[in-house]
């Protein structure tokens, strides 16, 4: 069953589910497999080559003929390459992180391009509507990558009091349960990322899923706080590194150590040196399946928490 809200309106999708942009995590294949299944893919691009992510923008059009998206890394050192790439190959959708992408928001807008930035506060949110933001994601502290201070508990909430576009809600929701939890909050979607790391067509390394698996609750970690940018990451070898170096007040030895990890872990397989990012909901992932039967799944829980809930009968003090 469908739930239909402005994101889905605005985007065009069936479900209000939009999978997380991650880098050299979210391919061309996972993309098309959540578009196919009615929400939106979106391919991460990180620091990809120009050339290589029109590659995979057109391997995904071969794929699904559904809309899909591209996350933009605004601090990348190539980011117009990309943008202007984008805007030709014409993908519905941008998801934004790492800056404000005023900058880009009339190039976006005369190709019809629906921009979404993520942002971790009510201040950033704000100045995002006010460019012209179609809609803004939430992300809260639970979520794996680049975090804010907030949760997105009471994030939430917070920027849909404040805005007047919708808001989707981002990290820690891995379920149905998430995101009937999203909906009572305000939201009019979900942002969905390590979940769908262990999805079927997801091409990380299978180890990498292996682990995402096994992990338990606290088994996550913020690292890099002294550089100003705290990642969430699973715990290994390279995070308890990093967490050493961060006592010690050494961002620039911290900035060194990790480049080049995250690629290491998601496409090599290292889980001691590499970079395993990954949220909170890590230990409430316990198979890998297809897109679509996660997407399926999710929503049929959604539908069925929100149906319950709104059958409960309240109990009157008077």
């Amino acid at each position: 069953m469908a739930l239909r809200t402005r994101l889905t309106d605005l985007l065009g999708i069936e479900h209000p589910i939009i999978q997380g942009g991650m880098a050299w995590t979210a391919t061309a294949e996972l993309a098309a497999a959540v578009s196919k299944a009615g929400g939106l893919g979106v391919i991460g691009a990180g620091h990809m080559p120009t050339e290589l992510l029109r590659d995979q923008v057109r391997r995904a059009k071969e794929l699904t003929d559904r809309p899909f998206g591209v996350n933009l890394m605004l601090l990348a050192p190539h980011i117009d390459e990309l943008v202007d790439m984008v805007v030709e190959e014409g993908v519905s959708a941008v998801t934004t992180g790492a800056g404000n992408p005023g900058k880009y928001m009339s190039s976006f807008k005369d190709r019809g391009i629906k921009v979404l930035p993520i942002a971790p506060s009510v201040a950033l949110a704000r100045r995002l509507e006010a460019i012209g933001a179609d809609a803004i994601i939430g992300e809260g502290m639970e979520a794996g990558g680049h975090i804010g201070e907030l949760t997105t508990m009471v994030l939430t909430p917070q920027l849909v009091d404040a805005l007047n576009i919708p808001v989707v809600a981002a990290g820690g929701i891995a379920d149905g349960r998430g995101i009937a939890a999203a909906f009572a909050l305000g939201a009019e979607g979900v942002q969905v990322g390590t979940r769908f790391m262990c999805a079927t067509e997801c091409t990380i390394h299978p180890d990498v899923k292996e682990r995402i698996i096994k992990a338990r609750d606290r088994d996550t970690v913020v690292t890099g706080y002294s550089t100003g940018h705290p990642v969430r990451v699973i715990k290994n070898k390279l995070a308890k590194s990093i967490a050493e170096l961060d006592r010690q007040n050494r961002p620039e030895e911290i900035e060194v150590l990790g480049t080049g990890k995250l690629a290491l872990c998601m496409r090599e397989g290292d889980l001691e040196m590499g970079s395993i990012m990954a949220g909170q909901s890590a230990a409430m992932v316990d198979c890998v399946q297809p897109a679509a039967e996660i997407i399926e799944e999710m929503m049929a829980e959604a539908v069925e928490v929100m149906g319950r809930l709104a059958a409960t009968p309240t109990r009157s003090t008077e």
